[in-house]
């Protein structure tokens, strides 16, 4: 299946300044596959090595001597030659101690030799390393779920895509296809963007055969938790998975998620989550500039899941119900939609920093308010609401723009693609302010093209 980070790797692949690449992400959102694919259509041959598999491999790697490290990996079964006209695919990196700091070497001694390493809970070994971080001599890359367009491709919707990847700012969609997107924007709902989820369904189009593979996914990821909770408490922690599934885009309270332990040990839980990337924090921000991390509060936050399928899942959802939910409804009821937009601009986000995403949050007596993300782009501050109806119902997203003075503001709805000029009040102190602002307003299926229509505007 096509995945857009293939065309990082081709640009990684005929890079001059070629580093080893360290490939970070959840289990099972297919970063092996990944390698495969590209190292298929690159015409590479392959040599993968599994260091789960082979433990005794650490003291080779301890050596620091690239040239030994190859002359052993070229001994193990189904090798074969590694040289700069291959791929050398390390998985599992953190299966032995020593392999992550010895692709300094890699890059220092034998830099013509390309090299990519993945593992399933590298986030671990990387906060707890012993070791000296081999900082500058190897390059990352984030891969999460599918994102939309990948999986209209694995769906035989190749125009439709294409109609994705070349909307620019003023662009218009059609009916026929808004409406078809639209369909196909439900069913993603509900198979989210897991590859073997999106495989399943995409062959059989059954989808009780992507609900199997996600309760597979959810199954994995329970069995994964003794491997880094330590003592803590097991039952709790599967309490703390579940619960954050259910109050996505909600700020986070710990007593929410259990009355029966201090809030401290939650967060721990929540942390732990985050580092096996299957929770990911929405940190509030004052967003008084970019970059939005310097007006951060990382005591405020709310939280998304890794896939908006895997949300749906653990809630018990099934496609009956998301089929049966009218558009408003899906827009401005429950979590789907902003889990949905929400891990397509992290996606975005982590190609270009590996900070937190951002969202407004004001509270005092009367005057609460909530933009439900704050991103940036040419520069400048955008917020984004996740929200149907007309623009007199953004309260909030009316006072963001008047207190920060900015031109554009951007919507995500089910309506076509629109631009209207919003003329309005907002509370200032004790008097009135009026504000004055363009809202762009794009069909949630367009988040991908959010920062290239904010980009363009403001060129």
């Amino acid at each position: 299946m096509y995945r857009k980070q293939l065309n990082v790797l081709r640009e990684w692949w005929i890079s001059k300044r070629r580093k080893p690449l360290v490939i970070r992400g959840a289990r099972q959102v297919g970063k092996s596959t990944l390698v495969r694919i590209f190292a298929q259509e690159a015409g590479l041959v392959l040599n993968e090595v599994n260091l789960d598999r082979f433990p005794e491999l650490d003291a080779v790697f301890a050596t620091k001597d690239p040239d030994r490290i190859i002359a052993e990996l070229e001994s193990l079964p189904n090798a074969h030659g590694i040289s700069e006209s291959s791929l050398l695919f390390v998985d599992e990196i953190q299966g032995a101690e020593h392999a992550l700091p010895a692709l300094r070497y890699f890059y220092e001694d034998r830099p013509e030799l390309p090299l990519i390493a993945a593992g399933s809970l590298l986030e671990f070994t990387l906060r707890n390393h012993s070791f000296s971080m081999p900082v500058g001599r190897i390059e990352y890359l984030h891969l999460g779920p599918m994102v939309f367009s990948d999986f209209l491709l694995a769906m035989g919707e190749a125009k439709l895509a294409a109609m994705i990847k070349a909307f620019t700012f003023g662009s218009t969609i059609g009916a026929v296809a808004h409406q078809r997107l639209k369909e196909l924007l439900r069913t993603y709902f509900f198979v989210g963007g897991m590859p073997e989820a999106v495989e399943r369904f995409a062959n059989s189009r059954q989808h009780r055969s992507a609900s199997d593979v996600h309760r597979s996914i959810i199954g994995t990821y329970r069995d994964d938790f003794p491997k880094y909770i330590g003592a803590r408490d097991l039952v709790r922690i599967i309490k703390v998975f579940t619960y954050a599934a259910r109050s996505v885009g909600q700020k986070v309270k710990y007593t929410n998620f259990s009355i029966d332990y201090q809030g401290s040990t939650i967060r721990g839980d929540i942390d732990l989550l985050c580092l096996a990337r299957i929770l990911t924090k929405v940190i509030s921000s004052s967003c008084n500039g970019v970059p939005l991390e310097a007006d951060a509060d990382q005591r405020v936050y709310k939280l998304l899941f890794l896939d908006v399928g895997l949300m749906n899942s653990l809630l018990g959802l099934k496609w009956s119900d998301i089929s049966a939910v009218p558009d408003i409804r899906l827009v401005n009821e429950g979590a789907m939609a902003e889990q949905f937009v929400g891990q397509h601009l992290l996606d975005a986000h982590l190609e270009q920093s590996s900070g937190d995403l951002s969202y407004w949050l004001r509270e005092g007596k009367g005057t609460n308010a909530e933009v439900d993300f704050v991103t940036s782009a040419a520069g400048k501050v955008v917020p984004i609401e996740v929200k149907s109806g007309a623009a007199g119902s953004l309260r909030s997203l009316h006072q963001f723009v008047g207190e920060k003075r900015l031109p554009l503001a951007i919507r995500l709805d089910l309506n076509l693609p629109s631009m209207q000029t919003v003329n309005t009040r907002i509370r200032s102190g004790q008097s009135h302010q009026d504000v004055r602002y363009d809202l762009l307003s794009l069909p949630l299926y367009l988040v991908e093209r959010v920062h290239e229509a904010a980009a363009q505007y403001y060129t």
